[in-house]
């Protein structure tokens, strides 16, 4: 979860006064929330309910990170990604899942994680949040993919230098990678992570 400031009033006025099922699915379900307004009045938004997910940046010794292309059915299209994945399974810390979801997705290990921050992916309609950690002391892990997606990912290298110019292009575009990707080189620009 992101930081809390102790002082803020995070609904400014508004009030969440709770939630109608409308779908539950294997992962996420939508709801019809109900809130009310600083005026009093009320209204409804629909709202993907989401247990939140990690990703990782996992950067190699020669300046790399090890990307996964992966086909993504919501798009109908191939994107090129960190690796991530859910946090479903209850009570695991994130960075449990995070290390876990690297060795399956990308066939490595890391023997140093550093969070790097929480991000919204788009609150507009959905409560996710994911925890971005950059990956380092990379060493070979055996992959173990599960389902039709993952089956067939590809692993990718991109050099790090060259990913301003893949986003101009086109060629990296989901958010959290983008984002992912830009702080784990400003994180290593500035010094190599401490070591716990």
């Amino acid at each position: 979860m992101p930081p809390e400031d102790p002082g803020a009033d995070h609904g400014q006025g508004f009030a969440h006064l709770g939630d109608d099922e409308r779908f539950r699915g294997w992962r996420i379900s939508v709801v019809d929330a109900r809130f009310q307004a600083p005026d009093g009045s009320t209204f409804h938004r629909d709202i993907v309910r989401h247990p939140g997910a990690v990703a990782v940046v996992p950067v190699t010794g020669r300046g790399t990170a090890v990307l996964v292309r992966q086909y993504r059915g919501a798009l109908d299209r191939w994107m090129l990604e960190i690796p991530a994945g859910t946090r479903d399974v209850d009570d695991e810390a994130p960075e449990t899942t995070a290390a876990r979801e690297l060795e399956e997705e990308a066939g490595v290990r890391a023997g140093h994680l550093e969070h790097l921050a929480t991000i919204a992916n788009t609150p507009g309609f959905c409560d996710e949040l994911t925890e971005l950690y950059l990956a380092t002391d990379l060493t070979e892990a055996t992959a173990a993919r599960h389902g039709h997606e993952e089956e067939r990912i590809e692993v990718v290298e991109v050099a790090l230098d060259d990913v301003d110019a893949m986003v101009e292009d086109g060629r990296l575009v989901d958010a959290q990678t983008v984002l992912g990707l830009l702080l784990a080189r400003a994180r290593l620009a500035s010094g190599m992570p401490g070591r716990p």
